[in-house]
């Protein structure tokens, strides 16, 4: 496909399919029932659970029918834990019960538990009482009194128990491939975080066009390494696995070791994961001692993966590296680099689009669809993308158009052939890892405190994360300036801890704009300068 202008109109080589989850379930469960579907990635091998697809759907069908004995269709449940075997079980149980799974992240303290409970007006909560230090027992007993919508509270740890209440005669609603199916928080470049409405459609078919994209087939190995409160794990992860009937093997939580130790063990084929995970498992000191022959393809995404790091993952780990390029609100993928791409493309685009995706770049200020090469805003179209903002109609339409084009809010540049290039972000937004960090929400909580005058929350480059949260501060009595360990304190009373700058800077003024805004990119420039001192 050669193309005049800066217009995608989609790739229809591979159909949409009218698909729940639950159906995905059950067409693999009735194709390879005596396959192992899941098996628990955690360090202590003796104590790893499995599933065949056949054992995974009826202990699916448990969990959607003690869910439907307590909530209705529609209704939203909170899953609150790591990489458990449970989160899945949560994630098609909730698809065949017709109830909507609201992704929380087991990082997050209580100020934004309680947001994300409260928004989306979540009925039931299911999790864990502590995870990695954080005590998510305490935070949930401290904003409990506050949450009028929220009837069910379940430990993950005592699951057995809520399963056993299913009732044996409990029908299950008719879900179809419109119905929500999660909701999954994102924030904007302003204000609190939006939960992405997302429906069973969306991402069933982009988790199967992600595996055929790269070549995962039928007794292939898929190592999960992302969370699955993120659609990198239970869309990516999940989601392309059972559609072609390969074994998920799902790490409870990241740890390079673990993860050599997995592929080896398990004979891991395929595996999605951040660049700074792939370099924490290439500088491990088991890593020349596993045998990793079995892994052919390896996905990245979620920054910018820089061209010396794809040469050398590619020639490390002897893989096909393929770059992934999306955003929660479109189930998630939008491109992704084939496996036969050049060196050159993969180093310097985000590939061409997923199929049946429709991409189009148009200049910010008019709306114009702009000439091949010309930089502007990437907005995308088709059956991936989401319902809308739940419960936030302004916020929708302020990224849904009338005509149905999702507004990316990235810079980028396309060429004859579709592939893109990003240049630049319209929104104000630092990526860690895999992690989305918007500076507004830290910026806010940062101007609460009484020793703090002004602050600007800027990505500062970083080569194994990406980028990492820089703060500057100008404040409000130089004379007694906030320590930066009383500032870090602060912040981590309020935030996770991925939110938290590592990088803290004292300033007398701003570079500003004629009207008097920030020029984060100017400070930025600066830093880089090396005009700034911590």
């Amino acid at each position: 496909m050669e193309l005049s202008e800066s217009y995608y109109p989609g790739d229809t080589s591979s159909p949409v399919l009218e698909t729940t989850v639950g159906d995905v379930l059950r067409e693999a469960a009735e194709l390879t029932p005596d396959a192992v579907a899941l098996v628990e990635g955690i360090d202590d091998a003796a104590r790893r659970r499995t599933w065949t697809f056949g054992e995974l759907l009826r202990d699916s069908e448990l969990v959607a029918r003690a869910l439907a004995s307590r909530f209705g269709k529609g209704e939203r449940v909170a899953v609150w834990a790591p990489n458990i075997p449970e989160w899945v079980l949560m994630e098609y149980g909730c698809a065949l019960a017709g109830v909507v799974l609201v992704t929380v992240n087991p990082a997050f303290q209580a100020q934004e538990l309680a947001y994300v409970l409260q928004q989306s007006r979540s009925a039931g909560i299911f999790y864990i009482p502590t995870f990695r230090g954080n005590s998510m027992q305490t935070h949930l007993d401290a904003v409990l009194p506050d949450l009028v919508d929220l009837r069910e509270v379940v430990r993950l740890d005592e699951f057995d128990q809520f399963i056993a209440t299913a009732p044996e005669d409990q029908p299950l609603p008719q879900v179809t491939p419109d119905d929500p199916v999660q909701i999954q928080y994102t924030s904007g470049t302003t204000g609190f975080p939006k939960g992405a409405f997302l429906h069973h459609r969306g991402i069933t078919n982009n988790g199967r066009h992600i595996a055929e994209r790269l070549g995962l087939e039928q007794g292939g190995v898929y190592i999960n390494p992302m969370p699955l409160f993120h659609t990198g794990g239970c869309v990516v992860g999940v989601l392309a696995a059972v559609q072609k009937q390969a074994t998920l093997v799902n790490l409870e939580t990241f740890e390079p070791g673990v993860l050599l130790e997995l592929i080896e063990t398990y004979g891991g084929t395929h595996m999605l994961a951040v660049p700074t995970m792939l370099i924490a498992m290439m500088e491990h000191p088991d890593f020349g001692r596993r045998e990793l022959s079995s892994l052919t393809t390896v996905c990245s995404g979620g920054s910018t993966v820089p061209a010396d790091l794809v040469r050398r993952i590619e020639a490390t780990l002897g893989v096909d590296l393929s770059i992934i390029y999306g955003q929660t609100e479109a189930s998630p993928g939008l491109t992704l680099i084939r496996l036969d791409d050049t060196d050159e493309d993969k180093a310097l685009t985000l590939g061409p689009p997923l199929p049946q995706c429709e991409l189009k770049v148009i200049d910010p200020d008019t709306g114009a669809t702009v000439p091949l090469g010309v930089s502007g805003e990437l907005c995308a179209r088709g059956y991936l993308v989401m319902l809308g903002y739940f419960d936030m109609p302004d916020k929708t339409a302020e990224t849904i158009d009338s005509e149905g084009w999702l507004h990316t809010g990235d810079l980028v540049s396309m060429d004859s052939r579709g592939y893109t290039t990003i240049t630049g972000r319209l929104k104000d937004m630092i990526i860690r890892g895999a992690e989305n960090i918007y500076p507004r929400e830290l910026e806010e909580l940062l101007f609460a405190h009484p020793k703090v005058a002004d602050v600007a929350v800027c990505g500062l480059p970083d080569e194994r994360w990406g980028e990492v949260v820089g703060a500057f501060i100008r404040d409000a009595d130089p004379a007694s300036p906030a320590s930066d360990v009383e500032l870090h304190d602060y912040m981590r009373e309020n935030l996770a801890p991925h939110k938290t700058p590592k990088a803290w800077f004292h300033v007398e003024e701003f570079p500003l704009t004629p009207s008097g805004k920030v020029q984060k990119f100017a400070i930025v420039e600066n830093w880089e300068k090396g005009l700034y001192e911590t």
